[in-house]
């Protein structure tokens, strides 16, 4: 059975790759070595970042098992074999009430960031299976594991992490490893407009994170790069959480907030 053992002139698939997290996951995998496909329902920003680096970009309703399904086979065709999936294409939720969301929109969320990512893993491992190698990371978030104002986006983030492990027990004999990464409340361009138009408020994220910061998505890639490597070549079925220590320090507000810095 080939192993995967670098990153260098692997073929890697991102999905949601044109903007925030995907864009900087696409990025990094580029400059680790690999070839990097950009999957986009954005075609004119999946192409943007693309060209950044000399890859391909390719536009997806990666809800579409169809489409998808045609969009792997294509890019197996024009670029090689793909050895790493990341998942990172989703609708983000603002807050709002059960009964001030419509149940289309509620059905989007779900289509896009549930299901959506199961038909790209069901997609690209097909190819990766009749291989015996490969590695898919999803991006989750810590909107899966804590409770939030988010009635569609939690729990559809709530199953990438519970699909995560399922599919790495179904795959994992066959070679392919699954794993998850949760971010935590990140810097990414949709963060940044939501702060500055006041629907969300920095200090509020970051004084209950233990880092008494925000993510950046360059820390996100970086932790996908671990995941999709070698360098984690016996870790499968997790959910790793980068969010600042963001988990371990929102229980704290109950007892007057983290300790105050110390020198």
């Amino acid at each position: 059975m080939q192993k995967q053992t670098s990153l260098k002139d692997t073929l890697a698939v991102v999905t949601g790759g044109g903007s925030g997290i995907g864009a900087a996951c696409s990025r990094e995998l580029a400059q680790q070595g690999a070839r990097v496909a950009v999957l986009d329902r954005n075609s004119e920003s999946a192409l943007k970042v693309a060209q950044e680096f000399g890859g391909l970009a390719f536009e997806c309703d990666i809800a579409d098992d169809e489409k998808m399904a045609n969009v792997a086979q294509l890019i197996e065709a024009e670029m090689g074999p793909v050895s790493v999936l990341v998942n990172c294409a989703g609708i983000v939720q603002g807050r709002a009430g059960v009964y001030d969301m419509p149940m289309r929109k509620w059905d989007e969320i779900i289509r896009v960031d549930q299901r959506g990512t199961y038909v790209s893993c069901i997609s690209f491992a097909r190819a990766m299976l009749t291989r015996g190698h490969g590695s898919i990371v999803n991006i989750a978030s810590v909107a899966g594991i804590r409770s939030m104002p988010l009635h569609a986006y939690a729990p559809a983030k709530a199953a990438v992490i519970s699909m995560t492990e399922t599919l790495a027990a179904e795959w994992g004999p066959s070679g392919i490893r699954v794993n998850a990464v949760s971010p935590g409340f990140t810097r990414t361009e949709g963060m940044v407009a939501a702060i500055e138009g006041g629907f969300m408020q920095a200090s509020a994220m970051t004084s209950t994170a233990a880092l008494q910061r925000l993510v950046e998505p360059a820390e996100i890639a970086r932790a996908v790069i671990f995941l999709a490597s070698s360098a984690s070549s016996a870790i499968t079925g997790i959910n790793l959480p980068v969010d600042c220590g963001w988990l371990a320090g929102a229980g704290w507000s109950a007892y007057g907030g983290l300790p105050a810095l110390r020198r």
